[in-house]
Formats: C-alpha cells, structure tokens, sequence
C-alpha cells in the first residue's frame, strides 16, 4: 500500500512519516511540503493513498484533489485537518475524498485509516461524521447551500467591490482579523480558496446584487 505524505509543517509530516515507515504494510514513497509539489509527486508516483493537509501553500488540499479527479488519477485522498467544520467535512467527501481526520488523531489511527483506504473503505472522524450528516438535514430542508450571516453577506458584497479587507473593516468598524474571520467562513461555504473565486462563485449562485 503505497502513501503519499502533504503538510507544509516538518515536524508534524515526520511524525506520519515515521509512523507510515513502521508499519509493514504500508510503503512510503514521497513527501511533499506544499499543494503544488503534492500534485507533481501524486502524478509521478501514483501512490495509492495521499495523505494531505487541507491547508497547504500554494494549492490546498481541496485543489489538489480536484486535480486528482480532472486528470483521473487513482489515488485516493485521506485529509487531515484542524478544521472539524461540517461544511468542509461535506465539502471534501462530496468532492470524492475517503477520509477526513483531524490533526489531533494519533499516529496509529491516520496509519489505520490509510490502510482502511487502500482497501477500498472509508474513514471519517466522528465530527466529520456528525457534520456530513449536519449538512444533508441543512440541504434537505434549505434546497441549498448554507445561508450566509447577514455580516458575512455584507463582507462578500464589499469584496466585490473590490475593497481590502483593512477597508472592508474601516468600512463597517470591525477589525482586520474580525473581517479576514469572516472571509475565510465565506471561502469555507463557497468552496473556494480566494477572494476572486469568491466573488465569481456568489455572482454563479445569484447571491450578490
């Protein structure tokens, strides 16, 4: 069982590293410290399990495994993430991931759950789980994807407008932290990784005047 290791922070992919290496049936065949890199190696060596952080530098998570898909790749993707948000946990099963695991699993479960992939199984936290099954109600009784907070709303049709997010703040008094929050719930429920998907997303979904 073959496995591709992504996380852009060097002590924690050693960790899996090691962890991969000590168990015989599985085979370590590459590293990778950013998105772009991961995707380079996943077509090189087409293991057939890529572990990825969903935050990388560069292309995260999601983007490569869309690449994954657009090229037809085999290799199938295990997440792990600090991130236990059921829209994103929905977001990455409903693009084709086989697990999604926080970062905070030991060692001996991400190896359990990457053999449990190689098989043809699946393997979810039990967050995940309870948001993927969070999100069906939520689509069931909406029609729709999760509706925006009136702030959130008010923030994404400021970004269309081309403001900063210092501006967007001086704009509707709230820090610059407080306003980079609320884009990154934005991208999280758009699924998209920056300000310009964001607004071509909105603008798709006829949710922008």
């Amino acid at each position: 069982m073959s496995v591709l290791v992504a996380d852009d922070h060097p002590i924690y992919r050693e960790g899996i590293v090691r962890a991969i290496k000590e168990r015989p049936d599985l085979e370590l065949v590459g590293e990778a410290g950013d998105g772009r890199e991961a995707i380079e190696e996943i077509k090189r060596l087409a293991p057939m399990v890529a572990v990825l952080d969903i935050r990388m530098p560069i292309m995260d998570g999601t983007q490569v495994l869309s690449a994954i898909r657009r090229d037809g790749l085999e290799t199938k993707v295990l997440f792990l993430s600090a991130f236990m948000e059921p829209e994103l946990a929905y977001k990455t099963v409903a693009s084709g991931a086989k697990g999604y695991l926080s970062k905070e699993s030991s060692r001996q479960e991400v190896c359990e759950a990457v053999a449990e992939i190689a098989r043809g199984g699946t393997a979810l936290a039990a967050a995940a789980q309870a948001g993927l099954a969070q999100q069906i109600q939520e689509r069931e009784r909406t029609g729709g994807p999760p509706r925006l907070t009136e702030r959130e709303q008010e923030v994404l049709q400021l970004v269309s407008e081309g403001l900063s997010a210092p501006d967007i703040g001086k704009r509707i008094h709230l820090s610059t932290t407080t306003v980079k929050s609320h884009l990154h719930s934005l991208y999280e429920k758009l699924g998209v990784s920056d300000r310009a998907a964001a607004v071509a997303e909105a603008m798709r979904r006829g949710m922008l005047d």
